[in-house]
């Protein structure tokens, strides 16, 4: 087993004028290192290519999932779900990309356009094999993945992105990437890539898609732990311990609270350096510990990434303010959003005299649910998630 693991970030426009998306997209984990990412077309749009589409990613993830042949699921689908009686043509088109023990990315596509794999910033074609099942032609690939290997899937709204209307016959296959190719250096996550795909085919569509538009972006990436602490424990004696454990974890270390980092400052003999900048105007100052990468204050500050990762989650908009700036917030933001694949959070568990004021709206009860609901978004976004309470 190596130490690679797969970030992965997917979004969709909707046609415009349709409330529902008639693509959907389906992931599930098999064990530690491998996984089962679907992308599914339904046909047409609406509520009918919504609901084709929500099934055929279902059916096809849970069995492979299972470790059932393609053949098998493909055979089931067919026999599952009706074929368009008007068209008489398929349900649903579909992407499959099943990362294998963290070292080998099998790759099944039916009528989807092809899978884009990008590797030190340029294209790889890969062969691929035609397989006949249920009566349809589908390709299957397997490739052996290496670090900052970048797969992009689509749903066919991409290469349609401006037919007709900016571009004679729609963004190309190879516009795409050597758009894309662009952004392989810059250290984006597979979510914040996804996005700027999408971007440029909203634009391109004038800003009303005229098709469900899908992309799924594959980063294979280093595992990178992260530590969190929030909050003195609940016994002052078990400050110690609680130090000992979170110090002696592997990875960047990031603490948060007054009394907390100046637990943590004792703990390691170090000064507490203050810091008077505010570069938000709503999130207090860092400040600085030497052997910890980041200092902030607390509740306050942990709000504010709670917020960024639940937009990160939907339309990722915030990824224009958290990417640059250099408060608190956005620092912590960047580190478990882009840089860690696996966070530990330790959490105190005292209450905190100064939120007991009911003239200021924070409580334990609250702090405790924000660390649970950033945990839950992290979680979401893929990140190996670990609570200790003290």
């Amino acid at each position: 087993m190596n130490n690679l693991c797969a970030d992965i970030g997917y979004n969709s426009l909707n046609k415009f004028g349709e409330e529902l998306c008639g693509d959907h997209i389906e992931v599930v984990e098999q064990g530690e290192n491998s996984m089962v990412i679907v992308l599914a077309d339904g046909l047409g749009s609406g509520v009918k290519a919504n609901i084709l589409s929500t099934l055929t990613s279902k059916i096809i993830s849970t069995m492979m999932a299972a470790d059932m042949s393609i053949e098998d699921c493909v055979s089931t689908i067919a026999l599952t779900l009706p074929v368009c009686a008007e068209r008489q043509v398929a349900y649903s088109t579909f992407t499959i990309i099943h990362i294998i023990n963290g070292r080998d990315a099998e790759i099944i596509q039916f009528d989807n356009p092809g899978v884009i794999l990008l590797r030190d910033g340029e294209n790889i074609d890969f062969d691929s094999e035609t397989l006949s099942i249920a009566g349809k032609s589908i390709k299957k690939s397997k490739v052996q993945i290496q670090e900052g290997d970048i797969f992009i899937a689509m749903s066919d709204g991409a290469p349609h992105a401006g037919l007709g209307a900016t571009l004679n016959f729609g963004w190309q296959r190879d516009n795409i990437i050597d758009y894309m190719k662009v952004f392989c250096h810059v250290g984006l996550t597979a979510k914040t890539m996804t996005t700027v795909l999408l971007d440029e085919c909203c634009r391109l569509y004038g800003g009303t898609p005229g098709d469900d538009t899908t992309v799924c972006t594959v980063k294979i990436r280093r595992r990178e732990p992260m530590n969190l602490l929030i909050g003195p424990p609940s016994c002052p004696e078990d400050s110690g311990k609680m130090m000992s454990l979170f110090f002696s974890k592997e990875g960047k270390r990031i603490v948060c609270g007054g009394t907390t980092s100046n637990i943590a400052a004792e703990y390691l003999h170090k000064p507490l350096k203050t810091k008077l900048e505010y570069f938000d105007n709503e999130i207090p100052p860092t400040a600085e510990i030497d052997g910890v990468n980041l200092v902030t204050e607390g509740v306050i500050t942990i709000n504010k990434v709670l917020l960024y990762a639940q937009d990160y989650l939907k339309d990722n908009e915030s990824y224009r303010l958290w990417s640059y700036k250099k408060d608190g917030a956005s620092l912590i933001a960047r580190a478990l959003f882009e840089e860690a694949t696996d966070i530990n959070f330790f959490v105190g568990m005292a209450v905190n005299p100064a939120h007991q004021n009911p003239s200021l709206p924070i409580s334990f009860s609250i702090k405790m649910r924000l660390v649970e609901q950033l945990a839950e978004c992290l979680k979401k976004m893929g990140k190996k998630i670990k609570v200790s309470y003290f």
